[in-house]
């Protein structure tokens, strides 16, 4: 645990009726929720008053018939916060975009537009997309391979972060007496060209609240540690043990420290699903409930999009899971490695590996008391920094808010208030430098 950290922090992943592709189905689940503008908002001032430290949105850029019903049909992540914005006061908004499939001056003017319409509750999770299919959408002859996309977000983010730099806090003076709108010093315009982009500058969007909106990066394969350790403020990782995700969280931190960064620079987040009962049996056969409403077709559909959408009902799906290759390597990396690992070393058929990947079973299931235990243990034994929350069945977040929140207030490791107004503050993260007045201040003291 961070040394400066003493309470954990929280996200709140807003993912239509819940994470399971069936979950639609469930008797008390809101079928349309990812795209009902009504549960939406209500799920985004719930965790408001819960003293959740942001609202995440995931998001992709392709998809056929045989994805994720709530993927089908869903809001796109900087146009709902927009919205959500305008209901919420103190809770940060992170949107989910990919470096791959969109231009730096855009991306960059559309966060620095939600962080201004926020007051600095802004966050990015910068993806490089993983769908090979994506690039049929935005007129590619080809989806860029695992390196090279990192290779690109890492210049896109020089980019981004330069144009967000474009202007000083102080620059817009607004003198109606002299006529003087901004001061000229304080605008600074980029000229960038690189390998994969050249943009100009400077941003028509004037300096955030926040100094730039909070760099999230979501993966954990060992080039998207590279990345988040370059230039990354938090990480949405998933890891199976708390031992894993010790060291994973341990890394990133000395990586950090390598490229010149203080190891607190970044907060590490473990993406979790919840399930809440009066006892465990009762969590048990809520769990059951929504796993038994995903067949198999529809399981082996939904394994098959980790694997740059392969057709794995033409296997014997109670033979071993099948030799694959390298199959998921230019896609979600991490993901379908552990999952081929798992598989051989737990000698799972591939209905099993489908089932479980379609219904994965919850980080933390029980008691509200024993999923608090849970959350102190990983918390204090350093294998995160907070949790980013996801109910495992469509009514397991209220439980989670309801029940769980209480219990980690009362132990002192969670909030009662918010520490600020922007995400930075939230998160406990520094302000970052304009870089064109630093090297002014560093030219001005020689």
């Amino acid at each position: 645990m961070s040394q400066t950290q003493t309470q954990l922090r929280l996200g709140a992943i807003i993912q239509g009726p819940s994470g399971n592709m069936s979950a639609w189905r469930h008797p008390d689940a809101v079928s349309d929720a990812s795209i009902n503008v009504e549960f939406v908002t209500a799920l985004a001032k719930q965790a408001e008053a819960a003293k959740f430290d942001f609202l995440f949105v995931a998001d992709g850029l392709y998809i056929n018939a045989r994805s994720i019903p709530h993927f089908l049909n869903r809001f796109e992540p900087i146009t709902l916060l927009s919205a959500l914005a305008l209901v919420t006061e103190k809770i940060g908004l992170v949107a989910t975009l990919s470096t791959s499939y969109s231009e730096p001056f855009t991306v960059a003017r559309q966060f620095a537009s939600l962080d201004q319409l926020s007051g600095g509750r802004a966050g990015w999770n910068v993806v490089t997309s993983p769908l090979e299919g994506s690039a049929k959408n935005f007129s590619r002859d080809r989806h860029p391979e695992h390196s090279e996309r990192y290779r690109i977000a890492s210049e896109y983010l020089q980019v981004t972060k330069g144009l967000w730099d474009s202007w000083e806090a102080d620059a817009f003076v607004r003198n109606k007496e002299s006529g003087e709108f901004f001061a000229a010093d304080k605008l600074h315009t980029l000229n960038h060209k690189g390998h994969y982009f050249s943009v100009q500058g400077p941003l028509n969007v004037g300096r955030s609240p926040q100094g730039r909106p909070v760099i999230f990066q979501a993966g954990a394969s060992e080039s998207g540690k590279a990345f988040a350790a370059e230039t990354a403020d938090a990480i949405y990782t998933r890891q199976e043990t708390p031992e894993l995700a010790r060291a994973f969280r341990e890394d990133v931190r000395r990586q950090l420290v390598v490229n010149g960064r203080d190891a607190d620079d970044i907060r590490v987040f473990q993406g979790i699903s919840v399930i809440i009962g009066d006892s465990e049996a009762q969590a048990e056969e809520r769990y059951q409930q929504t796993a038994q409403l995903v067949s198999l077709e529809k399981a082996l559909e939904y394994l098959g999009r980790y694997f740059e959408h392969h057709d794995f009902s033409q296997y014997d799906a109670d033979a071993p899971f099948p030799d694959i290759g390298d199959l998921g390597q230019n896609s979600f990396r991490s993901t379908t490695d552990t999952i081929k690992r798992n598989a051989q070393a737990r000698g799972l058929t591939l209905r099993q590996v489908a089932l479980e990947e379609a219904t994965p079973r919850p980080t933390f299931s029980g008691t509200a008391g024993q999923v608090a235990d849970g959350l102190e243990a990983w918390f204090t034994g350093g294998s995160a920094d907070g949790f980013i929350v996801r109910g495992g069945t469509p009514t397991a977040f209220n439980d989670f808010v309801d029940q769980v929140i209480p219990i980690l207030q009362a132990r002192g490791l969670y909030r009662r208030e918010y520490e600020g107004n922007t995400l930075r503050e939230q998160l406990g993260l520094r302000e970052p430098e304009n870089q064109f007045a630093a090297r002014r201040e560093e030219g001005a003291a020689v």
